[in-house]
């Protein structure tokens, strides 16, 4: 009996030094309002941001990450939120930076939001994706998460992967692998193009607009701000780290399940709405990372 309950604890114990680097769920320990501090609200466990036609609000990761996953789980603005947009996103720094983005776009009452993914390689983006949800996501907390390795970068939505960007450096293209990223999210008025392309504009009477955050989580490689980015590879890179093995870097992380590309493919075939891997009017040549196997 002794043996099989020291063999538990092993297993436990590493079992938290494959997963639990950077893990937690502690607004104060991760994250910091980062403008308008005056529309940042704390109840409880719970964090709001507000919007009214003075200004948006937005909070960020003290630190930044390389590989891993990012999970907040967020409830957004009820009712008539034409115009507004509230982000959740992973970005480097700089012209040439990297970008995740989750943009949620505000909608007129009884018409379904849209989320909105985009990436960007080298501060190059235009790389959009619109869908709709399956649920109301202002009626209850739904998990957003942002899953990154050296193979590819997955979109969830309560653990459904609804995008997928995988690593095709073998075809020429760009993937995000050398920058750390901070993990970011804000409330704005965007107005001018978020909702049915910016012909329905904010309505300030309905102000003010809060979307309301908990269960705050990031499982990730932390990167000092002051290292090179070769030492951040070699810090967070399970074949570099000498005597670490991260759980991003295992196989079974290199591609998404069975089940999970039954999944995807059943978000596409039924609430994808937009995707610029088909839009011929923006780009005539199919970009390269557009093949017929992965539209994602």
């Amino acid at each position: 009996m002794a043996s099989c309950a020291m063999k538990i604890f092993i297993f436990c114990f590493a079992f938290a030094v494959l997963v639990g680097l950077g893990s937690s769920r502690n607004f104060e320990e991760l994250f910091q309002p980062s403008w308008a501090l005056d529309h940042v609200m704390f109840e409880g466990e719970q964090l709001k941001l507000k919007l009214d036609n003075y200004s948006g609000a937005g909070f960020a990761s003290k630190s930044k990450y390389m590989f891993g996953k990012t999970t907040i789980q967020i409830k957004l603005v009820e009712g008539d939120s034409a115009g507004t947009v509230t982000a959740f996103y992973m970005s480097s720094d700089g012209s040439n930076h990297n970008e995740f983005d989750f943009e949620f776009l505000g909608n007129t009452t009884g018409e379904p939001y849209l989320v909105q993914t985009n990436i960007y390689v080298n501060g190059v983006g235009n790389r959009e994706q619109r869908m709709n949800l399956w649920f109301d996501p202002t009626a209850d907390f739904h998990s957003y998460s942002i899953l990154w390795n050296q193979r590819q970068v997955v979109f969830l939505v309560d653990e459904t992967p609804i995008r997928v960007y995988s690593n095709k450096e073998f075809k020429g293209v760009p993937f995000p692998k050398d920058q750390p990223m901070g993990v970011y999210s804000s409330i704005w008025n965007a107005d001018d193009w978020a909702t049915q392309g910016g012909r329905v504009k904010t309505d300030w009477s309905h102000s003010p607009f809060i979307s309301t955050y908990t269960g705050f989580d990031i499982n990730a490689c932390e990167c000092p701000l002051a290292s090179a980015p070769e030492e951040n590879s070699k810090r967070c890179s399970s074949s570099l780290a000498e005597g670490r093995k991260y759980w991003w870097d295992e196989p079974v992380m290199s591609e998404l399940s069975l089940h999970q590309s039954h999944q995807l493919k059943w978000v596409h075939a039924n609430h994808l709405v937009y995707d610029y891997c088909t839009d011929s009017a923006r780009f005539p040549v199919v970009p390269l990372e557009c093949d017929h196997h992965h539209r994602f």
